[in-house]
């Protein structure tokens, strides 16, 4: 696992095995997980989402606790993913990291609790699978606009961008933040304390 510059993201690197029929790779070892953010990751739900070209989807986060930990991988086309530091009381608040992930290079990324992730498709189809370690609540689940010059995030250029209606009517950062929805940054802390001390090699439960 490889740590990237937002604090609790982290890139997965699979090594994959390719012949004249394809390939085979593992794009989830908990054993692997387990070495980067210090605990297994408790996969509650998985998702697929299929975008076309320019899709936004994102920024989203959820309430800590519990929170949702997600681990992306795009299975078909490419995307670039999007992890923002969205923690009140983070020294990397705001901070945001971007990664291509692809059918090519079939790397994943794990974003811990509190952070918030985003994601444009690159091709003209892409398919994302990701790991959720919590259910969909949607009254525990919010967003920032993905578009917020506060942020900067620089998608490309080239795409014209298609958001949701939800997505485009999220609320900027600085609103997000008075308004009080962004996650605190010491609950999210003991958040992944408690996940540490209770996971040992194997899966475990939440923290009670």
């Amino acid at each position: 696992m490889e740590a990237l510059d937002v604090d609790g993201a982290w890139l997965f690197t699979p090594q994959v095995h390719s012949d004249s029929r394809g390939c085979f790779l593992e794009w989830f070892k908990d054993a692997e997980l387990h070495a980067g953010p210090g605990h297994s990751m408790n996969v509650a739900q998985a998702n697929c989402s299929v975008s076309r070209r320019g899709v936004i989807r994102g920024i989203h986060f959820a309430d800590v606790p519990p929170g949702q930990a997600k681990y992306v991988t795009c299975a078909s086309g490419a995307i670039m993913d999007v992890v923002v530091d969205l923690r009140q009381g983070s020294a990397g608040f705001g901070r945001w990291a971007a990664i291509q992930l692809d059918d090519e290079n079939h790397r994943a990324l794990y974003i811990a609790e509190g952070l918030g992730h985003a994601f444009v498709a690159l091709s003209d189809q892409a398919t994302v699978l990701y790991l959720c370690s919590t259910p969909y609540a949607p009254a525990r689940e919010h967003g920032v606009h993905a578009l917020d010059p506060a942020i900067g995030i620089a998608w490309p250029e080239d795409l014209e961008t298609i958001l949701s209606g939800k997505d485009a009517s999220a609320p900027m950062l600085a609103d997000a933040q008075a308004a009080g929805l962004l996650p605190v940054f010491a609950d999210c802390q003991a958040w992944t304390a408690g996940l540490r001390s209770n996971s040992g090699g194997h899966r475990s439960a939440h923290p009670g």
